[in-house]
């Protein structure tokens, strides 16, 4: 049952991680300015789109049986978190598919991860090992990185 929740949570997350790249790309070209003022609304609007996407998934959550919706979707903004400055790190791309399909698939595997860290089924040891495990993900990436290009 762990599985099929993690896997419902991934498809779910997966979908909303194109929907979110898409409206974040059409929310940042409406602000459309290249000057420092504009940074706030910008961000607003960003901010704005992300709480919505979040709130979105926590009702499509509770329908597909991934529930408490509420708690999946707030574990899963932490690891999305965790995830953006572990990718600060790594190289970049400047193709906007990759972009898409690196949106995701970070939303798919925060959203995996936290049905599955979430569920009261899975052993409390092995939810505390993702729980902490993700976190780290931000070291290993740092290391990947000094590796990759050096000091």
């Amino acid at each position: 049952m762990p599985k099929q929740r993690a896997a419902r949570a991934a498809a779910v997350y997966a979908a909303l991680g194109v929907l979110w790249w898409a409206t974040a790309r059409i929310g940042w070209t409406a602000v459309g300015c290249e000057q420092w003022n504009c940074l706030p609304p910008a961000l607003g609007t960003l901010l704005v789109i992300t709480v919505g996407m979040f709130a979105l998934s926590a009702v499509v959550l509770n329908r597909v049986e991934v529930r408490p919706g509420f708690r999946v979707a707030w574990v899963t903004a932490a690891m999305l978190m965790v995830f953006r400055v572990a990718g600060e790190v790594l190289p970049s791309s400047s193709s906007r598919f990759a972009h898409v399909v690196m949106s995701a698939v970070a939303f798919a595997m925060a959203g995996a991860m936290a049905a599955f860290a979430t569920d009261v089924e899975v052993a409390k040891r092995r939810r505390l090992l993702v729980s902490l495990g993700v976190p780290a993900l931000v070291f290993v990436a740092i290391a990947v990185s000094w590796w990759w290009r050096g000091p």
